[in-house]
């Protein structure tokens, strides 16, 4: 486990942990299923769907493969859907985040990147190149610029629980530079206790 993705796991665990156990959670984008393997059968999520359009060589907890247009689920199918660093891969942030946020009844957790300037943008994309091009997978270099995806979320009908930016995803050096790029949040759907 390297160093960021320990930092994000506690983070999230942090989050989610009051919550549950939960029953269900939807991976979205899966990649190699470091998420989806920490959490299942565990005291955060009993259940775990990872969701993918590829599967990886070297998986830690298969996905199911999708086309990546349209999630093979009925609406609210899982008691939380989250996305860890993936959004911004797609071709379609804003689509891709109504569908992940449609397959939830009740939480949505979303750990991604925003920037305000060219230079932020940049350091995102040279962050993505060196995290992601020896696995073959390719950024558009989509993120979200200010705060964008949450103002969607939140108009969607999610009640913000928790955001937090900077989120200390890198240490030294790198985290000065990084970590304001770097964001987590949590949201409850706002009709979940009806």
């Amino acid at each position: 486990m390297t160093l960021y993705r320990q930092r994000v796991l506690e983070q999230i665990q942090q989050l989610i942990r009051p919550l549950g156990p939960l029953d269900t959670a939807l991976d979205f984008g899966s990649g190699d299923g470091f998420f989806a393997s920490q959490w299942q059968g565990g005291d955060v999520v009993r259940r775990v769907t990872a969701v993918d359009v590829v599967e990886r060589k070297s998986s830690l907890f298969v996905p199911q493969l999708y086309d990546g247009k349209r999630l093979p689920f009925d609406d609210s199918s899982f008691e939380l859907a989250y996305a860890i660093d993936v959004l911004h891969h797609c071709p379609d942030p804003s689509n891709a985040l109504r569908d992940v946020s449609r397959c939830s009844r009740r939480y949505l957790l979303i750990k991604d990147h925003t920037y305000r300037s060219a230079m932020g943008k940049l350091t995102l994309g040279v962050l993505d190149e060196l995290g992601n091009r020896r696995f073959g997978i390719p950024s558009p270099y989509l993120y979200q610029r200010g705060w964008e995806w949450v103002e969607q979320i939140e108009s969607d009908g999610w009640r913000r629980l928790s955001l937090i930016h900077p989120s200390k995803c890198h240490a030294g050096l790198l985290g000065v530079a990084t970590n304001t790029l770097q964001f987590v949040g949590l949201w409850e759907r706002e009709d979940a206790h009806r």
